[in-house]
Formats: C-alpha cells, structure tokens, sequence
C-alpha cells in the first residue's frame, strides 16, 4: 500500500509536480553520479596497483573479487537491521547521515591519490566503509520514494528514480574515467560536491507520512516479520531471487578494468564508456517506462527480459571488438532495466508500507548479492579459468535461472498486472498513519 495525502485537493498528475520528490529525485541524481565516479575510480585503481606490483592478470582479477568481497559482507551482516531502521526511524535523515559518510571516503581517497599515499589495504578499507554505508543507504532511500506520491503514480514514480540512477551511472562513469586521465584525484573532489549536493537536497524534503509498524514490538521479531512476509508472498520472493542470482551469475563489471587495460586495451578512457554503456541502455529505458508505463503481461516479460541480459553478456565476452562490446553491454543494460522496472514496481505494490523498509532491505541484500557478491564471484573466477570463460558461464547461468525461476515461481509467469491483491489494502487500511519527522 502506497501513502496518498488524504484530503480532498486534487491528486497531482505526475511525480515531478510533487516537491518533495523532486528533491529526492535529484538528491539520487547528485548521490549516483558521486558514488559511479567513484566506484569506477576505485576499480581501476585496485587492478592497476595490483598489476603495477608485479600480479598476474588471474592475481589482480583477485584484488578486484577482495573489493567486492569486503563490500557485500557489511551489507548481508547489516541489511535486516539497515531495513528495520528504514521502518523505525526517519527516512530522510537517514539518508543525509550516510551519505555524509560517503562523501568523507571520497575526500579521503581524494587526499591519498593526491599525495600519492594510496595502497591496496586502503582501499579495502573504504571498500568495507562503503558497504557499512550502502546497508543503511539503500532501504531508506528505497522505502521513502512511496511515501512521495500517490499510488496512482508510483509506477512513474519507479521509473523516474530509475532515470536519475541510470543517469548517474551514465555520466558517473564518464566523470571519473575522463576527469582520472587529467587529475587522478579530481574525481573524488568532484564526488564530494555531488554528495553535499545530495545532503542539501534531501534537506529540503517536508514531513513525510507513513505506517505504523504492525506486529511484533520488539526489534527482533520485527525483523522476523519482514522475512517472513518476504518468504510467504511469492511474487515478492520470486522477483527478488530471480534477480539474485541471474546478476550474480552474470555480472561482467567487476572485470571491466581487466577487458578495458588486458583485453580491449582501451586505457581509462575506454573503461569509461565500457561502464557507460549499459547504463545508457538502461536509461532510455527508463525514460521509455516513464512516459509508457508498462501495464500487461508484466511477468512473462520480466523473464524474457532476463534471458536477453544473459545472452547479450555471452556475447560481450567473448568479443575482442570495442563497438561490439558495447552495442552488447549497451542490450545487457536496457535489458537489467527492463526487469528492474516490473520488479521493483511489484515488490512496493505488493508490500504493506509497515513493511517497506524491511522488505526493501532483504531486497538491497539480494542486489548487493547480485553486485557486489557477484562482483567477488566473477573475480574469483577469472582467476581461475581466465576472465572470458567467467563472463561466457555467467551469461549461460543467466539463462538457466530463468528457466527453472519460471518453473519454481509460476506466479512470475501467469502475473499480468501491478495492481496489488485486494487483501492488502483491507490488511494495511490507510487511516493507520503517523507522522515522520525528518
């Protein structure tokens, strides 16, 4: 259940003529672009200091599995806390705060690449602090966006928060690969503004409405609760996993530093657009949703979409040719979005908002899983059996996952709507309100 205002003004038509989303909006924006430049930087950094020592191509894509590694354990040990947090306590203060952390990693790499101080051990310091940062960052940010409009326009909501993200990850990308080329530091003082810019957006975000927490008091059980809801519904649990482990299996970017220096031999500026490229598919999808919102056969399409993102990454590794890498990264990218819309939109029309924060975190965690986990896992395997064999085999495991997801979840397939069950809404009546303070 979405929160709507409750008087009798007329509803607003669109996402951006509601204030306080259109802060969140651009605070997501500013957050996005500062955390992809970031990122970016921090990769290739990592591989670079490893292969500069004297690694192996299979010992550096090892270093860039750690990164991964050292970010998604803080996250899967804090989500179910990180989400009970979103539930309990204000949203939007919860995001200024982490994101102030995260603009204090960036000046800190910032001073050690200028000074020329920054070592590996550094940077998997940074690394932990990020995915301390992320658990916290991810369900408050994630639940908040429903409290903004009206349940009507929530799916435009979606696809609109998608945009901003897509679009950091476009230009994120960019800024830090052509800003490292002219000062190795300059994309870290660059991700400080864009996170103050975030802080000051997020700021100006008015009281928020949103449910009281039904069920268990004690923190514990309402921890326990959220699983369970998670476990119990099936739509939610199906979406959630499918995209666990099709990203998980399939995820390429971790070893773009490896296709961008050893592989492609594109230099930094080359590794730019190989993280633009997806991110460019994804956006204009995106921009697709949020004027056409997709409305029939939502979960047939969801499978189908997961299957392109599959093939698409089998193809991208095993190409030796730049413009083919990125026409296929460029189909893996639109594809994730396209999967990402329907499931995101299922999982917060079919959750009570008592439950979103909790519901959100157990989602972040299969993400995390899928990205950062994935991350650690496509290292770690390129550093068995060599980068183009682990981009080739997460492709076909893509593939796989949706065949036995349809089988395991057939509700995936027979979903032809968003609109949520009726037994919701007479669950979570609306009148069950209180005010949130930011």
């Amino acid at each position: 259940m979405s929160i709507a205002p409750t008087d009798t003004a007329p509803q607003p038509t669109h996402p951006l003529k509601v204030h306080n989303f259109r802060a969140y909006w651009f605070a997501r924006l500013s957050m996005t672009l500062g955390q992809y430049a970031m990122m970016l930087i921090i990769g290739w950094q990592t591989y670079n200091l490893a292969r500069d020592s004297g690694m192996s191509v299979a010992g550096a894509s090892g270093q860039l599995a750690l990164i991964g590694l050292l970010q998604f354990i803080p996250l899967f040990l804090l989500s179910p806390f990180a989400g009970l947090a979103a539930d309990r306590f204000s949203r939007t203060l919860l995001g200024r705060l982490t994101i102030l952390l995260q603009l204090g990693c960036a000046a800190l790499l910032a001073w050690l690449t200028w000074n020329g101080s920054l070592t590996l051990p550094s940077l998997f310091a940074v690394a932990i602090v990020l995915g301390i940062v992320r658990a916290f960052n991810g369900p408050a940010l994630s639940a908040l966006a429903p409290n903004l409009v009206p349940k009507a326009i929530l799916p435009n909501a979606i696809a609109l928060s998608s945009i901003a993200w897509q679009a950091g990850m476009i230009v994120g990308p960019a800024v830090g690969g052509y800003t490292y080329a002219i000062l190795p530091s300059l994309p870290y003082l660059i991700a400080c503004v864009l996170f103050l810019l975030a802080i000051v957006a997020l700021s100006t975000i008015g009281n928020v409405p949103r449910s009281v927490i039904v069920g268990a008091q004690r923190p514990i059980g309402q921890i326990v609760d959220g699983v369970k809801y998670v476990v119990h519904n099936k739509m939610v649990l199906g979406a959630i996993t499918l995209d666990l482990f099709a990203v998980f299996l399939a995820g390429a970017t971790a070893l773009f530093p490896v296709y961008a220096r050893d592989i492609l031999q594109v230099g930094e500026t080359g590794l730019a657009q190989l993280a633009m490229a997806p991110a460019v598919g994804a956006a204009l999808t995106a921009v697709f949703f949020s004027f056409r919102p997709l409305r029939t056969n939502v979960g047939p399409k969801m499978l189908w979409a997961v299957a392109i993102f599959g093939v698409a990454t089998i193809v991208f590794g095993f190409s030796t040719y730049m413009p083919l890498s990125l026409a296929m990264l460029f189909i893996v990218g639109a594809a994730d979005m396209f999967s990402v819309y329907i499931r995101q939109s299922l999982v917060q029309l079919h959750t009570p908002d008592d439950k979103r924060g909790r519901v959100s975190s157990a989602s972040l965690l299969t993400i995390s899983a899928s990205n950062e986990g994935g991350d650690a896992w496509s290292g770690w395997l390129a550093s068995l059996v060599g980068p183009v064999a682990a981009v080739v085999a997460g492709g076909v495991g893509a593939i796989v996952t949706v065949a036995l997801w349809s089988t395991l979840f057939p509700v995936l397939r027979t979903t032809r709507t968003f609109d949520p069950p009726p037994e919701l809404d007479e669950e979570y009546p609306e009148e069950r309100l209180q005010e949130n303070i930011p």
